[in-house]
This record gives C-alpha cells, sequence and structure tokens, in this order.
C-alpha cells in the first residue's frame, strides 16, 4: 500500500524532518499542553477556513479536500478564486517567503490541476499586516527540488543515523525538550535551577509554562 504524504508536512519537514514524527506522537493529547502561540493562531485561522468563513461569494472555494496520484499527496487548500484561477495560501505572519511555504503550495498546486482545475496564479497571504505575496509556478528547477524534497521525505526514518540538529530552529521548536535530537547548546539555554526542578514537580511556574507549553506535559508525567 502506497503512503501518502500530507501537504502541510512539507512545510514541516524543511522545518525539521523530525518534527512530523513528534506531531504524530502528539496527534492524540490535548495541543494545549504543547502549541504555542503561532501554532494556536494558526490553528484559529483555518478553522474560520473550514467553516467558509472567508466570503459567501461563489467565486472562492474554502477548505476544498486535495489529492495527488501521481505526486502521491494529500491535504486541504485555503482559498480558491475561481475567476481569478488564483490558488491562495494563508499565514498568520509572514516574515520572509520560506521554502516550505512556497512546497506546500506546490502540493496544492499540483493536486488541484490533476483534480481538472486551472490555475493561473500563486499566492501566499499574510494575516496580520494583509500583505499578499506571488509565487512563481513551479518549472525547472522549482521541480526539480520539489521532487527530491518528496523522495527525501518517502525514504526518511526518524532512527537513521548522521541527524544534525539546527540551534536556531531547536530554539523555536515547540517540540525541544523531549527530542533527544535537540541541539545541546539549546538544552544548556534551558537547563532548569533546582529552585525550578521543584516547581516543575509539584505545580509548574507560570514563567516556565510561558517559555515552554510542554512543561505541564512534564509536571504530568512527574507524578507518575
Amino acid at each position: 500500500m502506497e503512503t501518502y504524504l500530507q501537504i502541510s508536512q512539507l512545510n514541516d519537514f524543511i522545518f525539521c524532518p523530525k518534527s512530523i514524527y513528534f506531531h504524530n506522537l502528539y496527534a492524540r493529547f490535548d495541543t494545549s499542553l504543547y502549541h504555542d502561540t503561532p501554532q494556536i493562531e494558526g490553528r484559529l485561522n483555518h478553522e474560520n477556513i473550514d467553516a467558509g468563513t472567508y466570503s459567501s461569494a461563489k467565486r472562492y472555494l474554502q477548505g476544498l479536500r486535495v489529492y495527488s496520484e501521481q505526486y502521491r499527496l494529500c491535504g486541504q487548500i485555503d482559498i480558491y478564486d475561481r475567476k481569478e484561477k488564483a490558488l491562495i495560501e494563508r499565514k498568520t505572519r509572514i516574515w520572509q517567503v520560506y521554502d516550505g511555504y512556497r512546497y506546500q503550495v506546490y502540493g496544492q498546486y499540483f493536486a488541484m490541476r490533476e483534480m481538472g482545475y486551472e490555475i493561473n496564479k500563486l499566492f501566499l497571504h499574510s494575516l496580520k499586516d494583509n500583505k499578499r505575496y506571488p509565487v512563481d509556478l513551479p518549472s525547472g528547477k522549482e521541480l526539480l527540488e520539489f521532487n527530491l524534497l518528496l523522495s527525501r521525505m518517502h525514504i526518511f526514518r526518524v532512527t537513521q543515523s548522521g541527524f544534525v540538529a539546527n540551534p536556531e530552529k531547536c530554539a523555536r521548536c515547540i517540540y525541544r525538550e523531549l527530542c533527544d535530537s535537540c541541539a545541546p547548546q539549546v538544552r544548556a539555554w534551558e537547563k532548569p535551577s533546582p529552585r525550578d526542578q521543584v516547581q516543575l514537580v509539584s505545580i509548574p511556574s507560570a514563567r516556565r509554562q510561558a517559555r515552554n507549553p510542554l512543561s505541564r506535559y512534564h509536571a504530568i508525567l512527574s507524578r507518575f
């Protein structure tokens, strides 16, 4: 049986291949245990799309589920503008157009093309500042990079050797406290004092909860 990749995981894999493993591991837990502000805002934005509250105009398709047999991808788009033949992926705030953002839109683009939709324009839309960034249609180099990414994702195993963590990304990762590959210098920055350790075992301090929402989860485990 062929494995289909979730389109949203293309961006996750670019950030860190192991983040997909932890995302699936925590899927059954209450997201309040590990989601930080960016993840909460992103979830709320997608809930609005799922509810179709972006617009009541018939020209917009919202939250459409898409599939690609050719690329073995599945997922859900944000907005498709029938009139402009434009596919729009919304992000809470875009500081720069990362490769992961582009690959995510490419995945949606290929799936919709395969399903018979005509697409002439691709956009990333930043909700916080209401800015829209055009994305070139994939061809040549972009198409080659996209295929290489999919190949890497299909063969990646979380237990494989040779994985090198990125300290900058580790510092921003919500799963860093449980990841055995987290950069050592990141762990050193967050090493709790003896007083913090006592608070963590009994009642998690507000300061640690604010710094990392996973601390609530660790406090629960420490009671067993």
